[in-house]
């Protein structure tokens, strides 16, 4: 078993930016991927980043992709997403997620490709 935490969340204005982490504990040495998804009220849930932990490869949704930043810190056995010149189409509550097998790219954008969810961290945007 994979436990994840994510921290980070928070209110703030458009053009901001916010750092969000995720710590893994447990079986962590089981993880090849993870990834970050959000969900808006309404909405389902979706793809917007991953990063595969051995390499560092790096994986982002269209959406964000020059705004927001995956890193990961193998030594603590944490994920972190930069989100650089938020907007308010970014508010929604962001989970982190963490795999257990290899998987192409194409996976890695799927919710169903995660074994591991933490509880999720809000983030609100306003204009």
């Amino acid at each position: 078993q994979v436990q994840l935490v994510e921290s980070g969340g928070g209110l703030v204005q458009g053009g901001d930016s916010l750092r969000l982490s995720c710590a893994a504990s447990g079986r962590t040495f089981s993880t090849y991927a993870m990834g970050w998804f959000r969900q808006a009220p309404g909405k389902e849930r979706e793809f917007v980043a991953a990063i595969r932990w051995s390499s560092g490869g790096a994986y982002y949704a269209d959406s964000v992709k020059g705004r927001f930043t995956i890193s990961r810190d193998n030594a603590k056995n944490t994920v972190y997403l930069q989100m650089n010149g938020l907007k308010p189409e970014d508010t929604a509550v962001y989970y982190c997620a963490a795999d257990s097998a290899w998987a192409p790219v194409s996976a890695l954008t799927t919710p169903g490709h995660y074994n591991y969810w933490g509880q999720g961290t809000q983030v609100n945007v306003s204009s």
